[in-house]
């Protein structure tokens, strides 16, 4: 829709206000608010007018953490770009910030050049890439800088995964250093992959080889343990360090203590830590397959931690970690041995949802429901004030949402590529309703009218939290 648009009658909520108001969008961007009914409004001459009455008005939700055709293990994360930002969309989602990744061997051009190729031009909604740095080498350090010339400026590394993306400590330590020159932030995969594998060999040498024993091994100390040692490398190289998919009590605190102290470190967790468990990982008949993910799910008294830390801030962002495997074919590959059941699980249609559950639940407030989930991640990745919120100047990525709709979640009814939903049978209360991404119709009332290629990469700056 080009021209001008109207949102009349909402409640709009950001991450710093509730307001009762209008918003005016002209040409893909927000042109103002104005208080509900007042005569800017009317006079604003608007050839689209969405009613929001009874609705709350958002900023889209922006997916800091996603996988879409990620080769994994012997075979590829089931959504691409095209269904992954379609799914997103009919989420509430209008941003996600996805991971090229370098080969050992390759540059890192090769791999986000790669990367480009599998969006361009089949994205529902934007997008931008972090890089995987797995091959840490003085080429690599300086293709760091140019990145982040260009608006990459998040580079991920793995503690985990020997002899696929693992870095050693020396080589975290020189991206970190080229990080803290450059105005990178390092994200860390912070588990100690080295002794995972002697616990791994060590549990199916004894004939323990159900998905459960995938949580078993990857233990919580040794998250913890991986956590303690980036962030202080981090701390010996001057660097920012953003660790992803916390998941353990133990983690948090390291986390929590370190910002006590007052080093840039920052952390995020994922609904599948606050909404799931060890308990789906025991589910009989290799049905637990579908929730191997790693970091893995804990026992549900790690639950209350990280709901704790999201409303002390010592966690910041809660983003999907979105890398699915259909349980026919793919979590299959695991049957007789959990180490070769694909890591991942879908969620990026159902994060804007299950936290607003959090909010109907008492665990959050709705304020800090944007600020979790659109605002923050958006300004720790330097997408903000573009993406993350509703204000003169940001891109026109509105949701409707209608906080009373009550849903329940299923493989049957959701848009992801993926043949079975890790929330099945759920009941959350609140459901999107319309969604606009840069003032286009993506979303209204509960139709896709949206397209692959609207979407468009999204070049970012650096993290806005940096003291």
């Amino acid at each position: 829709m080009t021209g001008r648009t109207l949102i009349r009658g909402g409640l709009v909520i950001t991450a710093s206000d509730e307001i009762h108001a209008d918003v005016l969008i002209e040409d893909g961007r927000i042109a103002a608010l104005a208080a509900s009914g007042t005569p800017a409004a009317e006079a604003f001459g608007a050839e689209h007018v969405i009613d929001a009455t009874g609705k709350y008005v958002i900023p889209g939700g922006v997916d800091a953490h996603t996988h879409m055709e990620l080769p994994f293990g012997g075979t590829f994360a089931s959504d691409t770009f095209e269904t992954g930002t379609r799914a997103a969309a009919w989420g509430g989602t209008t941003t996600i910030v996805d991971f090229a990744v370098q080969s050992v061997g390759h540059t890192l051009r090769e791999g986000l050049d790669a990367w480009h190729a599998k969006a361009e031009g089949n994205c529902a909604i934007d997008y931008g890439f972090h890089m995987i740095v797995s091959d840490v080498n003085q080429e690599t350090l300086k293709e760091m800088d140019l990145l982040v010339e260009e608006g990459v400026t998040s580079f991920k590394q793995f503690m985990a995964y020997p002899g696929v993306f693992y870095s050693d400590d020396g080589q975290i330590l020189r991206a970190m250093q080229r990080a803290a020159g450059n105005g990178g932030l390092i994200m860390m995969h912070a588990e100690n992959g080295i002794a995972i594998d002697v616990l791994v060999e060590q549990a199916l040498a004894r004939g323990e080889t159900d998905p459960r024993h995938h949580g078993e091994v990857r233990k919580a100390l040794l998250e913890a343990e991986a956590t303690h040692r980036a962030i202080r490398l981090a701390q010996v190289a001057g660097a920012p360090l953003y660790v992803v998919h916390v998941s353990a009590t133990e983690a948090v605190a390291e986390l929590a203590r370190a910002r006590d102290e007052g080093l840039n470190v920052f952390g995020e967790t994922c609904p599948q830590y606050l909404f799931l468990s060890t308990d789906n990982l025991a589910e009989p008949d290799f049905q637990g397959a579908k929730y191997v993910c790693s970091t893995p799910l804990r026992p549900k008294e790690h639950q209350a931690a990280l709901w704790r830390g999201l409303r002390t801030n010592d966690l910041q962002v809660v983003s999907t970690d979105h890398c699915p495997f259909c349980f026919a074919g793919q979590k299959e590959l695991g049957r007789g041995d959990f180490s070769k059941i694909p890591n991942g699980l879908p969620g990026v249609e159902n994060r804007m949802d299950l936290l607003h559950q959090a909010v109907v639940d008492g665990r959050i407030s709705r304020r800090r429901w944007i600020e979790i989930a659109c605002a923050t991640p958006a300004r720790m990745f330097g997408l903000y004030p573009k993406k993350g919120t509703i204000a003169p100047g940001a891109d026109a990525d509105v949701v409707i949402y209608d906080p009373h709709a009550e849903q329940v979640m299923s493989a049957e009814t959701h848009h992801m590529n993926v043949d079975y939903s890790a929330y099945e049978g759920k009941r959350v209360t609140g459901c999107v309703e319309t969604v606009l991404s840069r003032g286009e119709l993506v979303i209204d009332q509960r139709e896709y009218t949206g397209h692959a290629g609207h979407g468009v990469y999204t070049p970012r700056s650096t993290c806005q939290y940096l003291n």
